[in-house]
């Protein structure tokens, strides 16, 4: 494959951005350097994780609030702090308090109080940040 077909094109990399600002609000930090390292350095893996990330962060089945909501659970049960990015994306596809409280809760049951602790956490930080652009 000729070396310029490899390259990730300007228009190309501003759709993998926008992805991520149209799902979370920004480019989280992380996601970011993995995108400009790759694209820089290999785009066509970056290519590959970008569409795997896709269609498994979309299922048919399920609307992005409930795939959201399920992925901020999923990241609580660890205390993973991406669990904050997955909140802020089910804020942003319309779930509402008590359905993201019921998440923190579901949480609860099965990892305790750290994840309860963070889940509050997490959304009083969104809750906070909300008011202060509203």
């Amino acid at each position: 494959m000729p070396e310029a077909t490899k390259r990730l094109s300007d228009e190309e990399l501003q759709e993998l951005r926008a992805r991520y600002q149209e799902l979370v609000g920004f480019v989280p930090p992380r996601a970011g350097a993995r995108i400009e390292l790759l694209a820089e350095l290999d785009p066509e893996t970056l290519r590959m994780q970008e569409e795997i990330r896709r269609r498994l962060m979309y299922p048919a089945c399920f609307d992005v609030k409930t795939a959201q909501l399920m992925l901020f659970g999923m990241l609580l049960m660890p205390l993973a702090d991406a669990a904050r990015l997955h909140a802020a994306a089910a804020r942003r596809a319309g779930a509402s308090w008590e359905e993201m409280n019921a998440v923190v809760g579901l949480a609860y049951l099965f990892r305790g109080l750290p994840a309860a602790n963070l889940g509050a956490l997490i959304l009083k930080e969104i809750r906070d940040e909300e008011r202060r652009h509203a």
